[in-house]
């Protein structure tokens, strides 16, 4: 498998091979010998490579979550200034875009659509259609793989920062096809390239003898990702997901929680590819911090059966019919979202926080979870690179 930007350095783009351009990139944009994608275009284009953008947790990856912002700098070993698009301003501004013929645009994504990276690389379309410059982006592989679509299209009224368009929890495309999809839903005029990537068919990163590169600092390992995008949705409520802790998103609970009851009564629901099992963890930061949390440990046995969306509704509402009182909804401000309740933007809707108001069966549970696959296949089709296992 030849990642987009391994394939530039023999296939370069028209912009890479003759303009002077940007790159929004961060520490995790890396060939298969981990080399950056800032050194080796430097060492390719020389002074044509401008300056780099980094989106959230800045360039090096290390800032935290939720409006912890990076500022602008400097790239000492290569000479160059870094303009955070993640600070006063979430959107590259004239004077970047001015400097500079296009962007080439390589970021590890996560396959969730409330991960801000997708969020990031639309707002600079957007603005270098404005100005009529190309933009050219790098792909790299989905890293949940491109098979299975999860969770209900985020609904228009509940946009923000951590979802812009209207599309599933777990989308199942990559960072070329959603360019390719914006690009087409909102008729961009300028030029768009995505530098494909070979031999990639969908498949799941612990399956490409890779080395995972963490994207921002709660996401570790593949394990990490393959629970996130259903533990997301922690950062809604009151229960810690985990940051703070060895094993972000692995684990959920709560000074409340009584560990082993928990676990007991989500071992007794039909939850596929996953097994529970009690656990107390003290975050070090971020909710309960310095307090001990009650909570189960989520051992995915099967990443083709699991459906972490689908787990984290039922984590949910287990708690909530355990704990109805202690159980409560995290407050705005949340990712630049100041009215709006964040478990709203973060599942799409305000569906999911009124149906866990109640008991909550089953069925409830799967109309919850449910994505209308077969539309959202239809609607991207034109969109897709690369050809995938359908399930």
């Amino acid at each position: 498998m030849e990642l987009g930007l391994e394939r530039c350095s023999r296939e370069p783009a028209e912009l890479i091979a003759r303009g002077r351009f940007a790159l929004l990139a961060n520490h995790a944009s890396v060939d298969r010998q981990l080399r950056s994608a800032s050194q080796l275009l430097r060492e390719q284009c020389g002074q044509r490579l401008v300056s780099i953008f980094s989106p959230q947790h800045g360039f090096w990856g290390e800032q935290q979550a939720n409006m912890i912002e990076s500022p602008h700098g400097w790239c000492d070993h290569l000479d160059l200034p870094i303009h955070s698009l993640y600070s006063e301003t979430r959107r590259p501004t004239a004077e970047m875009i001015d400097e500079v013929d296009g962007l080439v645009i390589d970021l590890q994504d996560v396959g969730v659509r409330v991960y801000t990276f997708a969020w990031t690389m639309l707002a600079c379309l957007e603005a270098f259609a404005e100005r009529g410059k190309p933009v050219v982006v790098l792909d790299r592989p989905n890293p949940i793989g491109g098979d299975i679509v999860e969770g209900p299209c985020l609904q228009p009224a509940f946009q923000s920062f951590v979802g812009r368009a209207t599309i599933p929890m777990r989308h199942g495309l990559t960072m070329g096809e959603l360019a390719r999809l914006f690009h087409m839903e909102l008729s961009l005029q300028n030029e768009l390239t995505v530098t494909a990537m070979t031999g990639w068919s969908g498949d799941r990163f612990e399956r490409l003898s890779r080395h995972w590169i963490p994207p921002s600092p709660n996401l570790p390992t593949t394990g990490s990702i393959t629970v996130y995008p259903g533990q997301v949705m922690l950062e809604g409520v009151n229960l810690s997901e985990g940051r703070g802790t060895t094993t972000p998103f692995e684990v959920v609970g709560a000074p409340f929680i009584d560990a082993i009851a928990l676990c007991d009564r989500l071992q007794s629901r039909p939850l596929a590819g996953v097994t529970f099992s009690p656990t107390r963890f003290v975050p070090l930061f971020d909710k309960w911090v310095r307090e001990s949390c009650g909570g189960v440990r989520l051992h995915v046995d099967d990443s083709q059966l699991f459906r972490p969306y689908r787990t984290t509704i039922a984590i949910l509402a287990a708690v909530r019919e355990m704990y109805p009182d202690e159980l409560t909804w995290a407050e705005p401000p949340y990712e630049y979202e100041d009215e709006l309740s964040p478990i709203d933007i973060i599942s799409g809707s305000d569906q999911l926080r009124l149906s866990l108001d109640g008991p909550t069966t089953e069925v409830e549970i799967d109309a919850l979870s449910a994505v209308d696959t077969e539309s959202w296949r239809a609607r991207t089709d034109a969109a897709l690179i690369y050809a995938r296992p359908r399930v």
